[in-house]
């Protein structure tokens, strides 16, 4: 089954295990402008942001969603990032972690999610001493949240038994 809290699981852990570098991952709620009020996060951070782009009739309360994936990348900093600056390397690490980011999502599918596509990335004004880029991926999944979950159970004097590929048997 495919749904959202999937999706966040799959992708907070991909992010979190496979880059070492990232040490919080969260869901957006523009924590970063809300520093000092917030529960504090040690950077870099990656929080995630999920949006419908389009959502098609699949079934029975089954939709096939084209989702876009907002991922915030906050990487604070005090040093200088400008060309020849002494500590310009440190200063640039968050680009080799964006593009690590890249590496691992773009063109990846999973449990939750396929077809992940990056469609766009841009910086985002903090007012602050930290740099925050989005980068934004397209991926398919299919929302079965709607969908009734069957189990195993007896109705009054009726029980029903699952029989492998075959379908069920009735018993009375």
């Amino acid at each position: 089954m495919q749904n959202f809290k999937e999706l966040y699981t799959e992708l907070a852990g991909l992010l979190s295990d496979k880059i070492p570098a990232i040490e919080w991952v969260d869901l957006w709620n523009s924590q970063i402008y809300n520093l000092e009020g917030e529960h504090p996060f040690p950077a870099p951070a990656v929080f995630l942001a999920f949006r419908s782009n389009r959502m098609d009739d699949a079934g029975v309360k089954l939709q096939k969603v084209e989702l876009q994936v907002d991922v915030f990348l906050f990487y604070e900093t005090f040093l200088d990032t400008f060309n020849g600056a002494y500590n310009q390397e440190e200063a640039l690490a968050f680009l080799d972690i964006m593009d690590e980011i890249n590496k691992l999502l773009h063109g990846s599918s999973g449990t939750a999610y396929s077809n992940m596509r990056r469609i766009s990335f841009s910086p985002v004004d903090t007012g602050g001493a930290g740099n925050l880029y989005n980068i934004t991926y397209r991926c398919e999944l299919m929302d079965y949240s709607a969908v009734k979950e069957w189990e195993e159970d007896s109705f009054a004097d009726m029980q029903i038994e699952p029989q492998g590929n075959n379908g069920f048997i009735v018993n009375q």
